[in-house]
């Protein structure tokens, strides 16, 4: 069997590269015809290409699989220094990441061009750039935004194109969850490139400037570390929210493996409505919390074994709020998916809860884990109601359809239970379960700031 990481890529994807690696080739013979300074010494381009290898390897990492460093101040810097065939070089050269299944050749490949790509067009834009505006001293900051503002259009289109291609996700929706708030970070930061390169050439400390070079690198790696621990800490409040549902579908045998069974059906009813795989992803976030609120909810009443009174239903019905709650200290990580827990019980009609909306107010998502919801409460059975075969509930989705449920998603539901989906049976579910998150591969919902550029690797 061909290990993954020799194996190829999408077709669309390879071709995408391949036309990348010839406009990167072209582009690499173009340079080495502009009039430039003599070559570097080869201890200028160690010293050079060593650090930006070493900034590679201080990412961070972002939504659809993204991830930011501070490589893109050591390219601008080199950009300064070089003629403008050589910070292209570095840029594809100075790559040191192993191979492996969940990073094959491909993703490298993607990496090293599309950063080659930006550099190069980054020093083009340079070179003319100081050749065109002729402001003193200002001439140089002009210059160096500028090139900046190329080098970060370049390098965000080409990862925008590949997510694009890899995904089906919107550009809008992969430029807002990705990039538009490192625009500010390229601009505001190009000036500290320029300083970096006149450093190294002006030597601030002792006789060589790699020294202020370094100290310099030094603060930026400090600046990294800060915001790789605040995704540690959103990882692990993920963690513990998920460790919660966890041991809320273990209290009972008629809730085992609830809320992922549940995010298992929403993912494939929000792929049939023609939802992308971003929102699929966070429908599939959403449908595994959206019973966290029961986690205050007594268990003499979660887990009554006869009908509840009418004061133990109302006691229940607060879970939809009560979830909202508990997930408000970290409502920014869980915005887009705090509808699906707090509405997944409103009805089509109008006579859910908790705010009674009807139709189309009711948000998608949540009318898609409503339904999802539904159908493995109705198979899976509780301790008062016996279990219903895979043809009644489905015969009961459709007979609500219009008053319960959303009709036109009810349609696609059945389509979708026609094609006899893993899901369709409780049991034979249960039975194929081996990992936290069936089906599909639940990110966590936390977004990452920083200073710097990114490099994408392929989904």
């Amino acid at each position: 069997m061909q290990p993954q990481s020799l194996a190829l890529p999408p077709r669309p994807v390879l071709i995408y590269i391949c036309i990348l690696t010839a406009i990167l080739a072209g582009l690499l013979y173009g340079l080495t015809l502009l009039p430039s300074k003599s070559a570097p010494l080869v201890g200028d381009l160690l010293f050079w290409g060593l650090l930006l290898a070493w900034s590679y390897g201080t990412w961070i990492r972002l939504p659809f699989s993204a991830y930011i460093s501070h490589s893109f101040i050591i390219l601008l810097a080199s950009i300064v220094l070089f003629p403008p065939w050589v910070p292209p070089l570095l840029a594809l050269v100075f790559r040191f990441k192993k191979l492996s299944n969940s990073y094959p050749w491909y993703k490298d490949l993607f990496n090293r061009v599309q950063y080659g790509l930006s550099t190069g067009l980054s020093a083009l834009a340079w070179y003319y750039l100081n050749s065109t505006f002729h402001l003193g001293e200002l001439t140089s900051v002009v210059a160096i935004i500028g090139t900046s503002a190329v080098f970060f259009a370049v390098n965000v289109g080409l990862v925008i194109s590949v997510i694009r291609l890899s995904s089906g996700a919107p550009v809008r929706k992969i430029w807002a969850s990705n990039f538009s708030w490192l625009s500010s970070s390229y601009l505001l930061l190009s000036p500290v490139a320029l300083f970096l390169a006149n450093a190294y050439s002006k030597p601030l400390v002792g006789d060589w400037g790699g020294f202020t070079v370094l100290a310099f690198m030094v603060v930026f790696y400090f600046s990294r570390f800060y915001w790789d621990e605040k995704v540690k800490l959103e990882d692990a409040f993920n963690a513990t929210i998920d460790t919660l549902v966890q041991a809320l579908d273990a209290k009972d045998n008629f809730t085992r493996l609830h809320s992922e069974r549940v995010s298992a059906i929403a993912v494939d009813l929000a792929k049939a409505k023609g939802l992308d795989e971003a929102d699929r992803r966070k429908i599939a976030y959403g449908a595994r919390i959206h019973d966290i609120g029961k986690v205050g909810i007594p268990d003499d009443v979660l887990l009554k074994p006869v009908r509840l009174t009418s004061q133990e239903f109302e006691l229940i019905k607060s879970h939809t709020t009560r979830g909202v709650e508990i997930l408000k200290p970290a409502a920014r990580y869980f915005k887009e998916v705090l509808p699906i827990v707090l509405y997944h019980h409103e009805r089509w009609d109008g006579r859910g809860y908790p705010e009674g909306r009807a139709g189309d107010a009711i948000p998608l998502w949540a009318r898609i884990v409503c339904i999802a919801d539904a159908y493995e409460a109705m198979t899976a059975g509780r301790s008062y109601s016996p279990p219903k075969s895979p043809q009644r509930a489905m015969q009961e989705l459709e007979d609500l359809a219009g008053d319960q449920f959303d009709p036109e998603l009810v349609k696609l539901f059945k389509e979708i239970w026609l094609q006899d989906p893993i899901w369709k049976d409780r049991e034979v579910f249960l039975r194929s379960y081996t990992s936290p998150v069936p089906l599909s591969e639940l990110p966590s919902l936390s977004r990452s700031e920083s200073a710097s550029v990114t490099s994408q690797e392929l989904s």
